[in-house]
């Protein structure tokens, strides 16, 4: 497979007359996006579309996604495959990219665990999208009562609609910068760089239902086995976020479409080991549905002949025994595991950080401590509604103070405590 990633990047945003890209502006015409989201009529009549740059007194809340603008301008199949367009396979062909922008699905709340972003100021040092040049979509449902699986599936089209709008716009727009990745079939890849191990990454999608749930060409990962991935596919939109889970370590849209492990092994790929192929699977909430998942994706792994995989969850407790139960079934088939998450050790620190463990999990990189507290200072504007930092997870009656500072766990932070490694925090030796 070899797929192309036709690169603009976005450095400013306006509104305009037309939707379209020069000289490193976005330019959006908002009636004309706001006329496209608005064909659904499961949301309300009071939407809107705002704007946030880096830097900005601004703060979005509550945020259910992100999602980077692409559009598939040579090759099979569309972006958002199975959402948007036709279910043809991606991962080839050329894609158009507006790097530095991004789509935020904000407003009604969905469900309580949603999140926020802040474009400045300590809570900006947290969240990797207070970097991008953010389109927000301000969203509520058509009716208040609604069923949330609904609502949720309203929201999560509108923001993939809106991407996809901005960047088909921008389709005729000659690329400033193109990067070409390239990835073997299974049966030239295990016959390839001979003398390096042979890794792949078992890559676990949310999926314990009751919205917490993730999309992969279009269907629900709960209702999937584990199954073989190409790594450019991931790349190329074959998997959306629908989950309404914790913030901090909710694996959004875009964090999915720029996936810093798979960037990692591909740039590694050759040199230090031999990347052969990634392997979805699931997190499940019954322990016979744990056991299936953990054992055929394993069995997958020792079918390729791999050496070793790296493994990221996506949530906490419940899916800590999916990861621990993954690990310890893969080191006993021979393969060595390295685990990715992030903790919940308690606002000190000093308790328990995954509600399960076994000794083969001895390879383990952390996101950080979701449940470390940080005060937020008022921002001059607020795209969304402040008020529900009183209620999203890592918040409390009382989070919200009356001059707009706001006081939470960095549970409530989109994206920080990512544990697919998209994140500002990191680490060092001394």
């Amino acid at each position: 497979m070899r797929l192309e990633l036709h690169k603009l990047f976005v450095k400013q945003l306006k509104f305009g007359d037309k939707t379209g890209f020069s000289g490193g502006t976005l330019t959006v015409n908002k009636k004309e996006l706001l006329d496209l989201i608005a064909e659904d009529p499961l949301l309300g009549k009071n939407l809107d579309v705002d704007l946030a740059m880096p830097g900005e007194s601004v703060r979005i809340m509550p945020v259910k996604d992100v999602v980077e603008p692409r559009w598939k301008i040579e090759g099979k199949g569309q972006v958002f495959p199975g959402i948007l367009g036709d279910v043809e396979t991606v991962g080839e062909g050329k894609t158009l990219v507006l790097s530095g922008a991004a789509v935020v699905t904000a407003g009604k709340l969905v469900r309580f665990q949603e999140g926020i972003i802040d474009m400045t100021g300590p809570g900006a040092e947290y969240t990797p999208y207070s970097e991008t040049c953010n389109v927000v979509l301000v969203l509520e449902p058509s009716d208040p009562e609604m069923d949330k699986h609904d609502y949720e599936k309203a929201c999560r089209v509108a923001g993939i609609k809106a991407a996809a709008y901005l960047a088909k716009a921008c389709a005729d727009v000659k690329a400033e910068k193109v990067e070409i990745y390239n990835q073997a079939n299974i049966k030239e890849a295990m016959w390839a760089h001979p003398g390096l191990p042979k890794v792949g990454y078992l890559y676990m999608l949310q999926t314990q239902g009751l919205l917490h749930d993730t999309y992969l060409y279009g269907v629900d990962v709960k209702k999937i086995l584990p199954t073989v991935l190409s790594p450019l596919e991931v790349m190329d939109g074959a998997i959306a976020s629908g989950n309404c889970v914790s913030a901090c370590d909710k694996n959004s849209t875009y964090s999915h479409q720029n996936n810093p492990i798979i960037a990692d092994m591909l740039k590694r790929h050759g040199r230090d080991f031999n990347f052969v192929t990634c392997i979805v699977t699931n997190e499940n909430v019954t322990l016979a549905d744990k056991r299936r998942s953990s054992t055929y994706a394993t069995k997958l792994a020792a079918m390729l002949g791999l050496d070793g995989v790296v493994i990221s969850e996506e949530g906490f407790g419940n899916p800590d025994a999916d990861l621990v139960m993954n690990c310890w079934k893969a080191e006993r088939l021979g393969i060595k595991t390295t685990l990715m998450t992030d903790e919940y050790a308690g606002q000190d620190g000093a308790s328990q950080s995954l509600a399960d463990s076994c000794p083969e999990g001895d390879a383990c990189v952390t996101a950080g401590n979701a449940n470390e507290v940080i005060v937020l200072p008022p921002m001059q504007k607020v795209i969304g509604y402040a008020e529900e930092a009183n209620v999203i997870a890592g918040g409390w009656q009382g989070s919200l103070a009356e001059d707009g500072t706001i006081t939470v766990e960095l549970q409530a932070i989109t994206g920080a405590t990512s544990e697919l490694g998209y994140t500002k925090l990191g680490a060092y030796t001394l």
